[in-house]
């Protein structure tokens, strides 16, 4: 009898802190722990499989740097560091640039709704704008490109259009500039490298 009072005692001056923190962990809180962090994982693209003990989370680094979505979205070749001409001096008299090749940028102003096969870039909202095609089709650019900045690296063309390539460009949403005898001439630029700004 006189054992049994002493741990009744024992226990009865043990501060609850201490009970609580020898006390052996339940399952049932470890579970669900778990099962939040799994589920906060999924929400946040990380890796939620059960990986075997040291087996590393292997992400594709590329793609993840190509979804983050400040990233500008770069087509084509590399820049090569071409003479940089500011776009409306470009527009303002292209046929000094007529032929060369030149690093220039604006605001992407319309892009082919088709498939992006061409875009047009102009120095502001409603002044003169270039088109810019793509080196023999190799790349495309985001339908959605449009009042994004982009910086181009490109070969100048004037050129006169066919009234054929004319209706054709304003089908897919273009304004083709014409002269005073109705004929459709535009800058143009053949790009080799396109950067185009995540906003």
């Amino acid at each position: 009898m006189r054992k049994v009072v002493v741990v009744a005692l024992f226990v009865a001056c043990t501060p609850k802190a201490d009970l609580i923190k020898n006390a052996a962990p339940e399952a049932k809180p470890t579970a669900e722990v778990s099962t939040v962090t799994n589920a906060t994982a999924k929400e946040e693209g990380e890796c939620h499989h059960d990986a075997k003990a040291g087996e590393d989370c292997e992400h594709d680094a590329k793609t993840e740097k190509a979804a983050a979505p400040t990233d500008a979205i770069h087509r084509g070749a590399a820049f090569k560091g071409e003479k940089t001409v500011a776009l409306k001096d470009l527009l303002a008299k292209p046929e000094a640039f007529d032929k060369q090749i030149v690093t220039t940028e604006g605001i992407v102003r319309q892009v082919c709704q088709k498939k992006g096969c061409w875009m047009e870039l102009a120095a502001d909202a409603k002044g003169p704008g270039a088109r810019i095609t793509f080196k023999d089709y190799e790349f495309f650019v985001p339908k959605d490109s449009a009042q994004k900045h982009a910086k181009i690296e490109g070969s100048v063309k004037l050129a006169e259009l066919s009234e054929e390539r004319a209706k054709h460009y304003e089908s897919e949403g273009a304004t083709v500039p014409r002269g005073k005898d109705g004929k459709a001439r535009e800058v143009q630029l053949v790009a080799t490298a396109v950067e185009i700004a995540a906003k």
